[in-house]
């Protein structure tokens, strides 16, 4: 299909007559064209299309419809007949009460053109940008941001339903591939294991006999694997997707032990970063955040915040369920930057805020970074009885040396990398000081600990850690922490419209393309609700909560 770019027109005059006459008050499709103009243009999507082929139907139309298909929850085909049926949906993109429409299987080929050009950002960009036009949104300012979790499209497998799926789903692909040659190399039980799915509820309930079928499973995988990388296989086979899933699955889950198929320990699998944990969606992991552990991906929403601004999404940041919150503030600020909304004031959770990111917002960005630092750690702090702690000792940073609350100064300085490859400052005291020392089981962190040793962050990040936790301990500063709140109402509105914590297609990339569609939708929403002057929702509070007496 080709496209020849047309110019947003105005909306035909009998489809406007009959608009104005269906809905009298308007609708949320009828409003936003009515302020926000068109939104989208064709030109904005032309490197999504050849030049030469059979005439596309509009991409800038098609945009709008995504949107609206996500404000009201349609499926494809009912996004499509919408377009067909509905005046208010004919107004919002400009069409003539007799056109027909598009068949339904077209959002789904747009959705493709999209993600293969990496262009979903471009939804909720044009938002934006019909936003600010009508001063509706300017950066600077405040913003919050927070995360939430997103299960995979893909059922969730327990480890023996994984292994089976996964041997099952490469027998499938080469049988189409290459059946003659399967049929010669095939086990007769393969055809009884392995020839329809998978259920945990069809295994044996004892560990051992689940043990055992483990490692059947992991011998026949093996045994397949074998005979693809032969010499005589075809070497084709070797280069289908089913058979290099099943190769990192059996990589990561099994070994061989003096000529036998053994199932890996923990300790020897690949850190949860990298780990499979099903053969339909080989870019889902699993994720963990204080009690739940899910599979699948995890959203970052970031929006504007403030007593007299309307709070619209200015950020969607997709990544796997694995990637912690604390390395995702950089991700954040450079797509705010590329937009050109960075605020003045940024409000995370405990998730976000560390030193390192403090530093980095305020030096590339211009951005202050705020958040509950995580509390000190250390034996020492945890003891809570006077014991010294690192904030008891004086650091010299000029001199390279620190002096401990009894005077005495460190004899070493070294710069090394931290468990997260971060650079760190190790600073340690002599023996010779430490094992007289009266005050030595307030400063030792063991009874046979010989001397104190201090872990610092470099210059800039440990001053800029010492003064957050103190301006964090005063109530005007707890006080403005309040704000960052609102982003959990949100993630709700998310969930409740649009299903944000279930994605809807398998892989990263599509997955993130259904919530920068879900960030677009929720702008048009809290438009809509300001064009009609709609307040916002209090935080419901319960009856017997409504009770609790004021402190005086």
């Amino acid at each position: 299909m080709s496209l020849r770019p047309v110019a947003p027109r105005e909306v035909p005059e009998e489809t406007a007559r009959v608009a104005k006459a269906a809905f009298p008050k308007g609708s949320l499709a009828i409003r936003v064209r009515d302020e926000l103009g068109p939104l989208f243009t064709d030109d904005q999507f032309t490197d999504l299309f050849p030049s030469r082929g059979k005439p596309a139907w509009s991409p800038g139309r098609l945009a709008v419809v995504l949107v609206l298909q996500f404000v009201e929850g349609l499926t494809d085909r009912q996004a499509a007949e919408a377009v067909r049926a509905r005046i208010d949906f004919k107004y919002a993109l400009g069409l003539e009460l007799t056109d027909p429409g598009f068949d339904f299987s077209v959002l789904s080929e747009f959705r493709d053109r999209i993600i293969e050009a990496d262009a979903g950002r471009r939804v909720l960009d044009g938002i934006l940008d019909a936003a600010r036009d009508r001063g509706l949104l300017v950066g600077g300012g405040r913003a919050r941001t927070d995360s939430t979790h997103v299960l995979s499209a893909a059922r969730e497998l327990r480890w023996l339903e994984m292994v089976a799926e996964a041997l099952r789903a490469a027998l499938h692909a080469l049988a189409l591939t290459a059946p003659e040659w399967l049929d010669q190399i095939a086990e007769p039980d393969w055809f009884r294991h392995y020839a329809t799915r998978a259920e945990d509820s069809r295994f044996p309930k004892a560990r051992s006999k689940r043990e055992e079928i483990g490692r059947r499973i992991g011998a026949d995988g093996m045994r397949l694997l074998q005979a693809v990388t032969s010499p005589n296989a075809p070497c084709h086979l070797r280069a289908l997707p089913q058979v290099e899933v099943l190769r990192r699955i059996w990589v990561q889950h099994f070994h061989l032990v003096e000529g036998e198929v053994q199932r890996r320990a923990p300790k020897d699998r690949p850190p949860g970063t990298q780990r499979l944990v099903t053969p339909y969606d080989t870019e889902t992991r699993t994720g963990s955040k204080r009690d739940l552990d899910w599979d699948g991906y995890k959203v970052h929403l970031t929006e504007t915040c403030g007593p007299d601004v309307l709070h619209l999404i200015t950020n969607v940041v997709t990544t796997a369920a694995a990637v912690n919150d604390d390395r995702m503030a950089a991700a954040v600020h450079a797509g705010l930057a590329r937009r050109e909304l960075l605020p003045e004031e940024h409000w995370v959770d405990t998730g976000y805020a560390n030193s390192p990111a403090m530093v980095a917002a305020r030096r590339d960005y211009g951005v202050e970074l705020h958040g509950p630092l995580q509390p000190v750690n250390s034996v020492q702090s945890a003891r809570g009885d006077g014991s010294w702690g690192q904030d008891a000792f004086t650091i010299d940073w000029d001199n390279q040396r620190a002096t401990c609350p009894n005077g005495r100064t460190s004899k070493a300085w070294a710069v090394h990398s931290s468990q997260r490859r971060m650079p760190v400052i190790r600073v340690a005291f002599s023996v010779l000081d430490c094992r007289p020392c009266p005050r030595r089981s307030d400063c030792l962190s063991t009874p046979t600990a010989q001397r104190r040793q201090l872990t610092l962050r470099p210059r800039e990040e440990y001053d800029t850690l010492q003064q957050a936790r103190a301006l964090q301990k005063t109530d005007g500063w707890k006080e403005r922490y309040k704000i960052r709140a609102g982003v959990e109402g949100t993630i709700a509105q998310g969930v409740q419209r649009c299903g944000l914590r279930r994605s809807r297609y398998r892989g990263l990339a599509k997955t993130s393309l259904q919530h920068q569609l879900t960030g677009a939708a929720i702008n048009l929403a809290r438009i809509d609700a300001h064009l009609t002057q709609t307040p916002r929702a209090h935080t419901r509070v319960s009856h017997f909560a409504a009770l609790l007496p004021i402190e005086q």
